[in-house]
């Protein structure tokens, strides 16, 4: 097999510091194993982030996601994982993990989780009419 799943993360340089932009990435085949029975979740994870000096590199990001496959995790614990390990990376300057698992015994759970930089504050919307 010529891919495995890592754990390592990898960034580039932000090729554009100014004015803030998002970066939303979308991951719908998400999978770990539920830590009380062993039977697999799956999810669709969205990262969205404005980054500063790094972006996360995608390939590297996959290989990343693919390392939970086999580990159980609830799906709190994942969702901050995730962010943690994205945030330390990247260093962004705002950063939001919303994890959407799929049924489960009638239940549906998603699973929102944010970083911010402390001098970081964002820009004021802007309204179309």
């Amino acid at each position: 097999m010529s891919s495995t799943p890592s754990k390592q993360l990898e960034t580039f340089e932000n090729p554009k510091l100014a004015p803030d932009y998002t970066i939303r990435i979308e991951i719908p085949e998400f999978s770990c194993l539920c830590p009380k029975t062993g039977q697999p979740d799956f999810a669709t994870i969205n990262v969205e982030y404005v980054p500063d000096k790094l972006c996360v590199e995608l390939k590297a990001l996959k290989m990343y996601i693919w390392s939970f496959r086999d580990e159980g995790a609830f799906h709190e614990a994942v969702t901050n994982k995730i962010l943690d390990d994205l945030s330390n990376a990247c260093q962004p300057r705002f950063m939001r993990i919303t994890a959407e698992f799929n049924v489960r015994g009638g239940i549906y759970t998603t699973v929102v989780a944010e970083h911010r930089a402390p001098d970081w504050s964002p820009a004021q919307e802007v309204r179309l009419p």
